[in-house]
């Protein structure tokens, strides 16, 4: 095994050395340099940070010029149709017209075909009265619009109008959702419905037939034949459309999965020609974060290479994923995906000027950071001068990510992606034990999220096999307390009673459940009583499998522009080995499947012996023995060997410790314990003798309730008030700990900034 100091510091060289490259351009980066920065921590470097410049909002219940729409939509948020007017539903899409002109489209209105047949499909013309650091109103002016017309009948199904002599098209004939310029001042929009591209001139009249996608319909699809299978989901056709730099290619990506993939992480982009009116038979394929996600909008930046607008479907507080990512068409991974690099995290945006503080006081997301946090971020565009526009469809009357009860504006924010001064380097290692599981149910990948929004170094995942065998991030195999399973009456068969590690426990079991079946569950709160607001996130998020986590992190950036380190830990492997299941296996095939091997920042973790021993022999990622406050690792007590874990750390046992592990991690009363009454005592030799040999130190798990907290540092008798977690860090760093595990990163962060 190599040293872990020159293993971390050739990384290190080698992204510093990127970043000192990257840093060299003087001129405003465009939205395609973005991916390329990163940070040489505490060395002057810049790093680029998206941040928000301008901002302007039209009133969710803006009505404009037309007979009245909505007589058949959900009423919501204390709203109900018929509205007397046209609504504008946000924009799905958005192109940059001239002289500060917008060309906006919303959708087909109200989500479906039954309800949106007098909802009129339309292009705006917008300008935006921006709000900046300067002041501005902070409105959008609708000033004009092009009506979709099919007077010459080029669309041969039947359409709601088509009795009339216009022949205006409405939301019951097709679900726009992006849209591209042609050089020439025309338009193509790609839909949902069928899905179609269509061809529609300068003034709105259809220019052709509508172009049928080659590959599958939708349930909507007019030519769906009875029995037929479709093979698109409803309402995930072309979402999202980019437009190649010389107008000859279109790039229409399926807004989800095929139904019959057997990937449901994969989206697909294909190519189309406009000049021969055909597709080209060239397709890329496109892998979200995760199966729900959706791909909102797309736009070309140059030849290759797209913006890609990735969301989830959760708003407000609830959201994880509301990121803009840049892929290149010429670049695949092992996996046959398109490479993609973050540009924009829409939950993180910069806000130095406090825009939209005054004109939206109380607005979820109106903050620095802000966040533009809706269900249906729609649009990215950049922008001439290398800006990039992001808009919301509002879906009105049903969004209210800003104000719970109230609609959603529609909102429309310029981001400059400048380059500023990396922050200084972490004085210890932050790492973000289950996530951020103080703020967020933990092992979800919104508490991932979470944990790199706060500035964690590392995220931690622990990890159990399924039946399946594919490793998934729970903190025990007993689901019981930490999904809805138990209210599953599908899985009442299930629940059993078995020894794991010499304790008896009654539930349910990881392994004894498909990845399938697990994906059907929901996360919950393991400490309720606790931790009550992370209760209100309650079956809303799915149970991550590793290669999602190792997504996340690979595809995310740590608050200096590093990449985000990932933490595993294997449980239970003398249990699962006995039952098939080893993880060892696995884990490094997940990791080597996503590119990470030993140059990447990784741990991998055990209570146990044996397997890192065995992993010190296959593998040079660096390992951490884990060291628990009593007892004995259970791969030896199995075996009658009296080896506890008070042994493991006198100065022999972390000798020995260092034969095979990299590091060591301590339950934190190991370092520092404590008296009769619960205060800090003076510091054990742990971490010096640790050091002596060559080992790191995280300590685990720090936690801002009064109850887990030194009598020093409570903040009351009430067990789950918060209390003084910097206050008891100071002296856990003071002592000389690397780094350290802890539920409340953003706490954590202010004690090693």
């Amino acid at each position: 095994m190599s040293s872990l100091g020159s293993r971390l510091g050739l990384a290190l060289s080698a992204i510093a050395l990127v970043i000192m490259l990257a840093a060299t351009s003087a001129t405003l980066p465009s939205a395609a340099a973005a991916p390329a920065s990163g940070s040489d921590k505490g060395g002057g470097s810049k790093i680029v940070t998206p941040t928000l410049v301008a901002r302007a909002a039209l009133s969710a219940d803006s009505i404009q010029p037309g007979p009245p729409s909505g007589a058949q939509a959900t009423p919501n948020n204390g709203r109900s149709g018929p509205f007397p007017g046209q609504v504008v539903p946000g924009f799905s899409a958005v192109v940059e017209g001239e002289d500060g002109l917008f060309y906006a489209m919303p959708d087909n209105g109200f989500g479906t075909k039954a309800n949106s047949t007098d909802f009129l499909l339309r292009i705006y013309l917008v300008k935006p009265r921006w709000e900046t650091a300067d002041g501005g109103p902070g409105e959008l002016e609708v000033n004009g619009f092009i009506s979709l017309r099919d007077p010459d009948h080029q669309v041969p199904s039947p359409i709601v109008n088509g009795a009339t002599a216009d022949r205006l098209l409405t939301g019951g004939d097709f679900d726009i959702e992006s849209l591209v310029r042609a050089p020439d001042g025309t338009f193509w929009v790609g839909e949902e419905f069928g899905p179609f591209l269509l061809h529609i001139g300068a003034t709105g009249k259809v220019l052709q037939a509508p172009v049928p996608f080659p590959d599958g319909m939708s349930p909507q699809n007019p030519y769906l034949t009875p029995g037929q299978p479709s093979r698109i989901g409803g309402s995930r056709g072309f979402e999202a459309m980019g437009g190649s730099v010389d107008g000859r290619h279109l790039y229409p990506i399926l807004e989800g999965a095929f139904l019959d993939d057997t990937d449901q992480r994969r989206r697909w982009i294909y190519e189309f020609d406009t000049t021969s009116g055909q597709y080209t038979g060239n397709r890329w394929a496109y892998q979200v974060d995760e199966a729900t996600n959706v791909v909102g909008d797309a736009f070309t930046v140059k030849k290759n290479k797209l913006l890609v607008d990735e969301r989830d479907n959760y708003d407000g507080a609830a959201a994880v994923f509301k990121r803009i990512y840049e892929i290149d068409l010429k670049h695949q991974d092992a996996q046959g995906f398109v490479e993609k690099a973050l540009v924009v995290d829409l939950l993180t945006i910069a806000n130095p000027d406090h825009i939209g503080f005054t004109k939206s006081p109380g607005a979820y997301g109106v903050a620095d950071p802000f966040a533009f946090p809706f269900v249906s971020v729609e649009t990215v565009v950049e922008l001439r001068d290398g800006r990039l526009l992001i808009a919301n469809d509002n879906n009105y009357p049903g969004d209210d990510a800003r104000h719970p009860g109230t609609p959603d504006d529609t909102e429309m924010v310029l981001l400059d992606l400048r380059r500023a001064e990396a922050p200084a380097e972490h004085t210890a290692t932050l790492i973000g034990h289950r996530g951020s599981s103080g703020t967020r149910p933990e092992h979800t990948l919104a508490s991932y999220e979470q944990a790199i929004q706060a500035c964690a170094d590392f995220i931690e995942p622990d990890l159990v096999p399924t039946k399946d065998g594919v490793l998934v991030a729970r903190h025990e195999n007993d689901i019981t307390g930490t999904t809805d399973v138990a209210a599953r009456p599908e899985f009442a068969a299930l629940k059993k009673t078995k020894v794991v590690d010499g304790t008896s426990i009654t539930g349910w079991f990881t392994e004894d459940l498909t990845l399938a079946q697990l994906k059907t569950l929901r996360a919950v709160e393991r400490l309720p009583g606790v931790r009550p607001s992370n209760a209100t996130f309650n079956g809303l998020y799915a149970i991550p499998t590793f290669d999602e986590v190792l997504d996340l992190a690979r595809h995310s950036r740590t608050c200096d522009g590093d990449p985000v380190g990932v933490y595993p830990e294997t449980k239970h492997p003398t249990y699962f080995d006995a039952a098939g299941l080893s993880p060892e296996e696995p884990l490094l095939a997940t990791l080597a499947a996503n590119g990470i091997d030993e140059d990447y920042p990784v741990f991998i973790q055990s209570f146990e012996t044996s397997n890192l021993k065995q992993l010190d022999r296959t593998t040079d990622i660096p390992l951490v023995q884990l060291i628990d406050s009593a007892g004995a690792p259970y791969d030896l007590r199995s075996t009658g060997d009296p080896t506890t874990y008070s042994d493991l750390v006198t100065r022999d046992g972390l000798r020995a410790i260092s034969g095979y592990a990299d590091g060591v991690g301590p339950s934190k009363d190991r370092v520092i314990p404590r008296d009769a009454s619960g205060r800090l005592l003076q510091p054990t030799a742990l971490v010096a003798d640790a050091h002596r040999f060559g080992l790191v130190v995280h300590p685990f798990t720090f936690r801002v309730e009064n109850q887990f907290l030194p009598a020093d540092f409570r903040s009351s008798t009430d067990p789950n008030a918060p209390g003084d977690l910097v206050g008891e860090l100071t002296v856990f760093l003071r002592a000389g700990i690397d780094g350290f595990f802890t539920d409340n990163p953003a706490i954590g962060a202010r004690a090693v900034d």
